[in-house]
């Protein structure tokens, strides 16, 4: 971990389940909770003003539900690494969230010592989905293997570059120290070479690539 600390925003009607997040949380000095939530409304409106550096989100809430948070907070440009945290398993749930621009997906039913791994893990850049989803989430989000070589070409060097990174769970800031470039420029690459894939999300990118690699 770098020794930044990361600011955290929880999204989650359950007050019990947030109170036992925000102790768990509270015992990594590198992490620190700026808020929490009951209901995705207070969250959009509190994203408006101070974007943290990570979301934990839950997926079924009253009032507005966990997609139609994310689906928000993407339209109006957050650009917080989001991670839904939930109980569902349903491979629907999991692949909409990926498509609508999630970075990650937990299930509440891991051990407390795993869900903190990946939530620093997240922090750091990286792709995060419990284990047992993960072979469903690269089913699912597999393309037709025609469009594939069109996607790759419409990228820049530079792009594909990163794309590859990417790929291999490498954070931005790792990206631009092996690329000798700024956070900000891979951000900038990062969006476009999304656009340009008709994507939403670095995970659903990198199991794209992971896939493809795989049947070549």
């Amino acid at each position: 971990m770098s020794s930044e600390v990361a600011t955290i925003l929880m999204v989650d009607d359950h007050p019990l389940f947030r109170k036992g997040l925000k102790q768990l949380l509270e015992l990594e000095d590198s992490l620190q909770i700026i808020g929490e939530f009951s209901r995705g409304q207070d969250a959009l409106d509190m994203v408006k003003h101070s974007e943290p550096d990570l979301i934990l989100l839950d997926l079924n809430m009253q009032g507005l539900d966990g997609i139609e948070t994310l689906r928000m907070m993407r339209n109006q440009g957050v650009t917080a690494r989001i991670i839904m945290l939930t109980v569902s398993d349903n491979e629907a749930d999991v692949i909409q969230c990926i498509r609508a621009g999630a970075d990650g997906y937990l299930l509440k039913d891991m051990e407390p010592e795993d869900i903190l791994d990946k939530i620093k893990q997240a922090v750091l850049g990286k792709m995060v989905i419990s284990e047992r989803l993960a072979e469903v989430l690269a089913t699912a989000l597999r393309k037709p293997d025609q469009t594939d070589e069109n996607l790759l070409a419409s990228l820049t060097s530079r792009e594909y570059e990163i794309l590859m990174r990417i790929a291999q769970g490498y954070s931005n800031k790792t990206i631009a120290r092996e690329l000798g470039i700024s956070d900000g420029t891979v951000k900038v690459h990062v969006k476009h070479l999304l656009k340009k894939l008709n994507m939403r999300s670095r995970v659903e990118a990198a199991v794209w690539v992971i896939n493809k690699q795989k049947r070549s």
